[in-house]
């Protein structure tokens, strides 16, 4: 059984014992987080929801927060002397999936 959910603005397929990787959420690790925004149900039968299907949760524990890796951006107009270098590192959690409730 799988499960297409939303959060963060983003779409995420998930199966049970999984872990996703997703937009950083207000919890700490070790804490039970419940996604209600669920897309889609598969598995034996499909439910696809118009736009969420109605009574399905996913649940899951967060197992860390982190940071991913720099992302370095450069900028540079040739023969102006002008250059500029930033970098950026996007947090996230990470969430084992504990159960998909259909």
């Amino acid at each position: 059984m799988y499960a297409i959910i939303e959060t963060g603005g983003k779409q995420y397929k998930v199966e049970k014992d999984g872990a996703v990787y997703v937009e950083k959420l207000d919890a700490e690790a070790g804490a039970q987080v419940t996604f209600d925004h669920v897309i889609m149900v598969g598995g034996d039968t499909t439910k696809i929801g118009a736009p969420y299907v109605d009574g399905a949760s996913v649940t899951g524990k967060v197992e860390k927060q982190g940071k991913e890796k720099k992302v370095v951006t450069f900028k540079y107009k040739p023969k102006k002397h002008s250059h500029q270098k930033k970098g950026h590192r996007q947090p996230y959690t990470k969430v084992v999936i504990d159960a998909i409730n259909a």
